[in-house]
């Protein structure tokens, strides 16, 4: 009998974590999720409980193997996919604060200081493959350097070593999320003497430096408590945004994958390190010498939630009780207003932006609202807002390379009305493939690599894809007319934004 090889891949993203068992050929076996929110005590703050987020870890683990425990399926491992970006001070273990994560924007000022010297994004982005923005951990550093005195601290953590580490003992972090900190050369694959000497930091302040594929026994009190093998081997594994590509088949040169979850993203594998020469887009390790490359927004399905919330008001409990979804009635409201919300276009940032311009001060508006529109036309044109977001990033990575398919992930989809957007956008036909939440499976696929399962990416077999959606070319005019807007509203707007982005900092 042919012994199954099963993994469990662990994805901690920024609203929720998902344990999944799965084969190598991608069967999935079972998997539990757990959510958790995001605290925002002032405005521009964006932060999370790192204890609450390793206790939600261990019972969905716990979850899993219970599970396979009563299948009578052994699990060779588990791998990690965590969000890029997290960052907090401790000392001797003890948390100086909260998890700041991705969203945090309060380093937005100093950054546009920073980069009022034209000379420090080349600087900076030459270094790190990463545009000066206040996501990266460099300029939290930075920020709590300039507004703390006498900060008391011996280690700088993100959400991956802390996690690591707890399951391990061993204090470490893989190249992937060093290389979205802002304090890694993506040259010299190494923590940046210069970068850190400008934070006062020396190397002996940050994790280890491990490859994706790096492994270490489960602790022994951690293994009794999660059902599971002392020893057990654990993958450091990689970011979840560059996961993503693994887990729905991205994995060869020129593939590029779509993903909305709370955010949203473009990515393109690439066989080595890729740098625009306007500093618009990024590029992580995966694994060896397979990079990705890409641009991520700040605003994806975290802006369709705030509409919900604050504008349908579809609470759980008022539609669960007629057994309606949410964001399924959404879509349905969607797909009946005309392609272009009758001129209503949605700015959705609502958090600043990252990809392509790196401005945190961006806020979200709603431009051309008529009397005639309804929340129906506001649903649509958060959508085609979001998917105009990922064009503008689209535009300099089919630069490096005309991708040579596109595959879609996250929670956009499913709402076929929002790929079909997308596709109609970016005039591109769109793959869904089967496992559309592949940050997991990609956790997965570097435990089998770790383990010497799989020997390496080229082993891999393409999954197929479910459906695919044909750009309708007829619809593509009229959004790229809308698309010139969206831009021109964005760089006539720049003072507009910069001095209510300054109204609401004040406003506390």
């Amino acid at each position: 009998m042919k012994e199954e090889y099963i993994f469990i891949g662990v994805d901690i993203g920024t609203t929720g974590v998902r344990a999944a068992a799965y084969e190598k050929n991608g069967t999935l076996f079972y998997y539990a999720d757990e959510y958790y929110s995001i605290e925002m005590p002032r405005p521009n703050y964006a932060e999370q409980n790192h204890e609450l987020i390793f206790n939600k870890t261990k019972k969905v683990i716990k979850e899993v193997a219970n599970k396979l425990l009563y299948l009578r399926k052994k699990p060779f491992g588990i791998s990690l996919s965590v969000a890029m970006h997290s960052f907090a001070l401790a000392k001797k273990d003890k948390f100086l604060s909260n998890m700041l994560i991705w969203a945090d924007g309060r380093a937005s000022k100093l950054v546009k200081d920073y980069k009022a010297k034209s000379d420090n994004i080349k600087y900076f982005y030459d270094k790190t493959c990463c545009p000066p923005h206040s996501c990266y951990p460099y300029f939290k550093m930075l920020y709590f350097k300039q507004n703390y005195e006498n900060l008391d601290f011996d280690r700088v953590y993100s959400l991956k070593d802390y996690i690591f580490e707890q399951l391990t003992g061993f204090w470490c972090i893989d190249k992937s999320c060093a290389c979205a900190s802002g304090f890694y050369n993506a040259n010299d694959l190494n923590w940046d003497d210069d970068l850190l000497y400008s934070l006062g930091l020396k190397k002996e302040n940050l994790p280890e430096v491990k490859d994706t594929i790096f492994n270490l026994g489960l602790k022994e009190e951690i293994a009794k408590e999660l059902n599971l093998a002392p020893g057990l081997p654990v993958v450091i594994g990689s970011s979840d945004g560059v996961l993503v590509n693994l887990g729905i088949s991205c994995f060869k040169e020129g593939q590029m994958s779509a993903t909305i979850g709370t955010s949203g993203a473009l990515r393109l594998i690439s066989n080595g390190v890729k740098k625009d020469s306007s500093a618009r887009t990024w590029c992580y390790n995966l694994l060896d010498d397979t990079w990705v490359v890409g641009g991520a927004i700040n605003n994806g399905g975290i802006v369709l939630k705030w509409l919900r919330d604050k504008i349908c008001h579809y609470s759980t409990s008022n539609l669960e009780n007629i057994d309606i979804d949410a964001y399924e009635l959404m879509s349905l409201k969607a797909s009946k207003v005309a392609v272009g919300s009758e001129g209503l276009l949605a700015l959705p940032f609502f958090t600043g932006e990252r990809a392509p311009h790196w401005n945190s001060e961006l806020k979200g508006m709603f431009f051309g609202l008529g009397l005639n529109h309804s929340r129906s036309h506001m649903i649509r044109a958060v959508m085609e807002g979001i998917c105009y977001g990922l064009k503008s990033i689209y535009n300099p990575l089919s630069s490096f390379k005309e991708p040579t398919s596109i595959k879609v992930s996250g929670s956009f989809t499913k709402s076929s009305v929002w790929i079909q957007i997308l596709a109609d956008i970016l005039n591109r036909d769109i793959i869904l493939p089967k496992n559309s939440e592949g940050a997991a499976y990609g956790a997965a696929i570097l435990g089998f690599i770790s383990l010497g399962l799989i020997d390496n990416l080229d082993d891999l077999e393409e999954l197929e894809g479910e459906r695919i959606f044909h750009a309708q070319s007829e619809n593509f005019d009229l959004y790229n007319r809308i698309f010139k807007i969206y831009e021109n509203l964005y760089s006539k707007l720049q003072d507009e934004f910069a001095q209510i982005y300054e109204i609401g900092e004040n406003k506390i």
